[in-house]
């Protein structure tokens, strides 16, 4: 009998000591913290699972329990794609639901820059969403896609409002489309409204003249001058013969915009048909959109002209005699810095 007794004791320490260390595993896993520092994942569909943990596993105090969780929660089998950012002390469970879930961390979006083509708005996304670039510029051209948003693809750069947007890595091009569709119409008050409708303008020929504005300056003080000069035209039913809008017509591919190119027969071609063109001609900023809410008539100025000091400003003129002038004097400055070039490039 007293080794029978033994056996059961040794039995049940056998038991208990199995217990404790499942017991320990446990705790491990589920409630002792395993990240040793902040971590962030990108996780594409095309991601393996043991790509994930190994970059994790540099991360973790105890790399046996991430294992262990990944086993037991099948993350291979369920793992979803998405940005993932896991906080110093954070369970090998919390990691594994996260993961088999899709607790996704947002990302920013920002759009900026000059986003004169669609290619450009395509990469600029693709650059920082899960979404493909091909994916995008195909969204871009689809009109009955654009169409539930209110544009087609020749406005469509009015729907963008260059900015920076709080969504998930793996949004699709249309929620992408949604978010800025939400922001085109947060940016659209009805003051603002009210203001379009004193220059004589409705919501997408703000646009239109904001994104001609932007082709013209860099110098925001100019910005509102600028749009005035062509609101004044407009007004007056002259040609606003705006050289970006025919840079435009040959898709920013020419360095120069010499007198053979003003015929181009296009009707984004301002220096051939009267009033603006039937669409932005690249995504206006809200600064110059803006300007051209608030613009500034100077007068009647009709004319402007690239000030001789290079410094980015503009001069305006009421008359075509001073615009004259301020053009020669643009020209001597330009002749005399090329010929400065000229020189030293030759004592190289």
């Amino acid at each position: 009998m007293k080794g029978f007794a033994k056996y059961i004791w040794l039995l049940v320490a056998a038991i208990a000591v199995l217990l404790c260390v499942r017991g320990l595993k446990w705790m491990a896993d589920n409630k002792w913290s395993n990240l040793q520092q902040d971590k962030e994942l990108y996780v594409y569909p095309s991601t393996p699972v043991q790509e994930v943990l190994d970059s994790l596993s540099a991360c973790v105090k105890r790399k046996g329990s991430l294992e262990r969780t990944f086993r037991d929660k099948q993350v291979e089998k369920y793992l979803t794609p998405g940005h993932y950012s896991f906080k110093e002390g954070a369970t090998s469970v919390f990691i594994a639901r996260s993961l088999n879930n899709g607790w996704q961390s947002p990302v920013n979006l920002t759009l900026s820059g000059s986003l004169r083509l669609k290619g450009d708005i395509a990469r600029k996304i693709a650059a920082q969403m899960m979404v493909d670039s091909a994916q995008v510029a195909s969204a871009l051209e689809d009109e009955a896609l654009l169409a539930k948003f209110g544009f087609t693809p020749s406005t469509v750069f009015a729907l963008f409002i260059p900015d920076t947007y709080e969504m998930f890595w793996t949004a699709s091009t249309e929620e992408i489309l949604e978010t800025q569709k939400a922001a085109y119409d947060s940016f659209w008050t009805k003051e603002k409204l009210d203001r379009a409708a004193a220059a004589g303008l409705d919501k997408l020929q703000v646009s239109i003249l904001a994104s001609i504005v932007k082709g013209e300056s860099r110098m925001k003080s100019d910005f509102p001058k600028i749009a005035g000069v062509y609101l004044n035209r407009i007004h007056k039913g002259m040609l606003l013969q705006a050289d970006p809008t025919v840079a435009f017509c040959f898709d920013y591919t020419l360095d120069r915009i010499l007198l053979k190119h003003l015929s181009v027969g296009s009707p984004y071609n301002t220096y051939k048909y009267k009033g603006l063109p039937p669409g932005p001609i690249c995504v206006p900023d809200k600064d110059y959109l803006e300007a051209v809410l608030d613009p500034d008539y100077g007068g009647g100025n009709l004319f402007f002209c690239a000030d001789p000091s290079f410094d980015g400003s503009h001069r305006f003129a009421r008359t075509f005699a001073e615009h004259r002038q301020n053009a020669i004097a643009f020209q001597k400055a330009l002749n005399a810095r090329a010929k400065n070039v000229r020189v030293k490039d030759s004592k190289q």
